[in-house]
């Protein structure tokens, strides 16, 4: 097996832990981590404190878009990971597209069986959507970018 097969496969491992215990917190701490990245974002750009109304306007505003992206973000990494792995192993196929987008749902649906649980925690359909979205954003960017790059060395 090449380097590069290896590292991608231990990418995937610490990208799937990671995935992992983000849904074993506890919905306070997950709800707090989400509400601190507002806070702390807006506070950056702003480069001042915020009022604690002026956090409870941006939480509301924004907690559940900042969840829910998170969602598609670590999918779409994810989506990454296991593409290049399926394409060292059946090449630049549609069964490599398609065996990626497989195991991310598989994963994404037992993501969301595990939160079941987790104290505070609930299995959403539409988290699984999400998830499975950001995996086929990316698989599908990069075996389009692929297939660009072996068309363009075909030339």
């Amino acid at each position: 097996m090449k380097l590069k097969n290896i590292i991608n496969i231990i990418l995937m491992i610490i990208w799937l832990l990671i995935i992992f215990l983000f849904s074993a917190q506890e919905s306070d701490k997950s709800l707090n981590t989400s509400e601190h990245v507002i806070i702390k974002t807006v506070e950056t750009i702003k480069g001042e404190k915020l009022t604690e109304k002026e956090k409870d306007i941006l939480i509301d505003k924004f907690l559940v878009i900042v969840r829910k992206s998170a969602h598609f973000f670590l999918y779409f990494i994810l989506g990454i990971f296991v593409f290049l792995i399926a394409k060292n192993i059946w090449g630049l196929t549609r069964t490599s597209f398609i065996y990626t987008i497989i195991f991310c749902l598989i994963y994404a649906c037992s993501d969301e069986l595990h939160q079941l649980f987790i104290s505070g925690r609930t299995a959403r359909i539409l988290d699984v959507l999400i998830d499975t979205s950001g995996s086929l954003l990316s698989t599908f960017i990069l075996f389009t970018l692929h297939i660009i790059k072996n068309r363009i060395k075909s030339i």
